[in-house]
């Protein structure tokens, strides 16, 4: 493979060039060549109790941004869906679909990046496939995931576990993801970086199962949609009307000035490192004691609170000029291709 630089449809065929691909490229970047198991056509993975289980699929461009990447994006975001339900993650899936023309140096980094991610959030990515589309059938590069975990003894998630005068945590400034991509997408600069804040929560999640217990009630990170969704998902499951407070609501300048050029709405942005928690009021001040602790959630704060059980529940924030106004959930999608 020294001469060749770019993939081509070949190492989709399943012969000579898509084992060089395998075992020069993508599991030493991955992290697995020293597993020959990954290999197999299915992993064994040993774990005791409840599993959860999760699937997603990462088109993103551009492929590299400020903060982050496909590869850990894919991470990140399988990670977190299993640390959102209260599980340890055990182990990932990792399938690509190449684009024919794509850079073999650009597949290692991005591979790399992914490998780096798993390592940091101690999970192994234990099996894949690779796959290779004609130049005109793709985004450069797809990335599919499933992931397990084992679900903690203390977990008691759900949204019928929601009550009135439950309070919203948040975990930090939105839109930070979706406004980076964007604003690499568009070649637009500004007086501060805005960086991705792709991360993986689940050391946060951990901490706060394991001190609070049942005190936490529900957890989702605000990807699609940002939080405005997750916020009127919750509503509509629990059946309550949700008060969200603006002031309190955590700002990144930088991030709210590429919103307002953009005409976007920082509720609907995405976010790949932000955590909405659920507590009990009486616990609510502990949540963000165990938050402060971890660097990426130290801008935490008590968004909203849980209101009265309603047929029709209705998400209002209370702005910061002392009026109010519904918070919908977005029409379609602001930022397209970002998660």
């Amino acid at each position: 493979m020294a001469d060749l630089e770019h993939i081509q449809l070949a190492h989709g065929g399943g012969g000579q060039l898509t084992s060089e691909l395998i075992e020069q490229v993508i599991l030493p970047s991955l992290g697995g060549s020293q597993n020959p198991r990954i290999l197999s056509d299915a992993a064994i993975v040993n774990a005791s109790g409840p599993l959860a289980f999760t699937t997603d699929s990462y088109v993103v461009q551009p492929l590299e941004f400020p903060g982050g990447d496909i590869g850990k994006l894919a991470v990140c975001g399988t990670v977190n869906d299993l640390a959102v339900s209260g599980a340890i993650p055990l182990a990932l899936s990792f399938a690509i679909v190449a684009q024919e023309g794509l850079e073999i140096a650009l597949l290692r980094r991005l591979l790399e990046s992914a490998g780096r991610t798993a390592s940091v959030a101690k999970v192994s990515i234990v099996t894949g496939d690779t796959k290779v589309v004609e130049r005109t059938a793709g985004e450069g590069l797809i990335i599919n995931t499933a992931g397990i975990g084992r679900v903690m003894d203390k977990a008691r998630l759900g949204f019928d576990r929601i009550v009135s005068g439950d309070c919203l945590i948040l975990t930090g400034p939105l839109g930070e993801h979706g406004l980076a991509v964007m604003s690499k997408r568009k070649g637009l600069s500004f007086s501060a970086d805005l960086v991705s804040d792709c991360a993986p929560l689940h050391e946060l999640t951990q901490a706060l199962i394991e001190k609070l217990g049942p005190a936490v009630h529900f957890m989702r990170d605000p990807t699609r949609g940002g939080l405005a969704a997750t916020v009127v998902d919750i509503a509509n499951a629990s059946h309550c009307d949700i008060t969200l407070e603006e002031a309190t609501i955590p700002v990144n300048k930088t991030a709210l000035a590429a919103s307002e050029m953009l005409g976007l709405d920082m509720l609907h942005i995405a976010n790949e490192g932000k955590l909405v928690a659920v507590v009990e009021e009486s616990a609510a001040k502990d949540a963000l004691a165990i938050l402060a602790k971890f660097a990426i959630a130290r801008r935490s704060a008590i968004v909203g609170k849980i209101g009265s059980s309603s047929e029709m529940p209705l998400v209002e924030m209370a702005t910061s000029f002392g009026g109010r106004r519904v918070v919908q959930m977005p029409y379609g999608e602001d930022l397209p291709r970002i998660c």
